[in-house]
């Protein structure tokens, strides 16, 4: 089978991504605004073109296969590209106004910046604002190469060639499925049970991965081979929601499924997962709307 793929394939890559994602066809149906049935046919037609299975569908949603979760983080990756140069080029076009490139990792591009941009966006409504979201490696790699003027991040790492901020902080919870054995223990989950359990977790390159796996080492604790890797957040939840394990993610992504019940805190001992979300930019390349825009996190 030939593994060419051509324009027409682009949507159906998006398609694949969303799936991964959002753990769910009919989600990523909705977010690209086709029918379930189109949405099905397309993600066939990927699988056929490429000769590979990328996704298991069950009552309960849709998981990458273990090729599949591979394929989704270049997937991920080139599309994050494409919508960068997309975004570049409306910028070129639209004459006399200026504009503000962001890359952000997915905690920070889901549940900090959104009010952020609001609210620079009304009082600088001819600035562009772009947002490119990727986990907290490939938000570094923008602002070093000069595809973003400001990064957010949430990894741990110190980068000697970047000023750094502080802009919130942040801590990641264990999570499980109501029902779940580590739901009924009557004292804080001890961090050798925790970090000798297999876990659904965050790719490598991610801050929350990256996180995790240095309070581990600071207890010093070695990690368990992942149980699943997911490039997402939403992916990680819904998988989480349907039993197939614990996870760790940031507290401000399961604000709500916390308070509906649909998952359950898992306290844990010895561990300080606690972080901050850091805005990363180059000093010798900064311009007036950074400063600008750092200057709205703190009003």
């Amino acid at each position: 089978m030939s593994q060419e793929l051509g324009p027409g394939d682009l949507a159906s890559l998006r398609l694949f991504a969303d799936t991964v994602r959002l753990g769910s066809l009919s989600a990523a149906a909705r977010a690209q605004r086709i029918t379930q049935p189109s949405a099905s046919e397309a993600l066939r037609r990927l699988e056929r073109r490429l000769g590979i299975e990328l996704v298991v569908r069950t009552p309960r949603g849709s998981r990458p296969t273990p090729d599949g979760a591979r394929l989704a983080e270049h997937a991920e990756r080139v599309l994050a590209e494409l919508d960068g140069f997309l975004a570049e080029a409306r910028s070129l076009r639209a004459a006399g106004r200026r504009h503000v490139r962001i890359a952000a990792s997915y905690t920070n591009a889901e549940y900090l910046l959104p009010p952020v941009i609001a609210r620079y966006r009304a009082v600088r409504p001819e600035v562009v604002v772009s947002l490119a979201v990727a986990n907290s490696a490939a938000v570094i790699g923008r602002v070093t190469e000069r595809t973003a003027d400001l990064g957010f991040v949430e990894d741990p790492e110190p980068h000697p060639d970047l000023a750094t901020r502080t802009v919130a902080t942040d801590e990641l919870v264990v999570v499980v499925a109501p029902g779940h054995p580590w739901t009924r223990a009557r004292a804080p989950l001890p961090a050798a049970e925790l970090t000798g359990t297999p876990l659904l977790l965050r790719e490598p390159d991610s801050g929350t991965r990256a996180t995790y796996e240095r309070a581990a080492r600071r207890a010093g604790r070695t990690v368990a081979t992942p149980l699943g890797v997911m490039t997402s957040t939403e992916a990680l939840k819904t998988a989480v929601r349907a039993g197939l394990g614990a996870t760790l993610v940031s507290r401000l992504a399961v604000a709500a499924e916390l308070v509906a019940g649909e998952l359950v805190e898992v306290p844990v001992a010895g561990l300080d997962l606690r972080r901050e979300l850091r805005a990363v930019w180059r000093p010798a390349h900064a311009h007036d709307l950074t400063a600008e825009f750092l200057a709205t996190l703190r009003s």
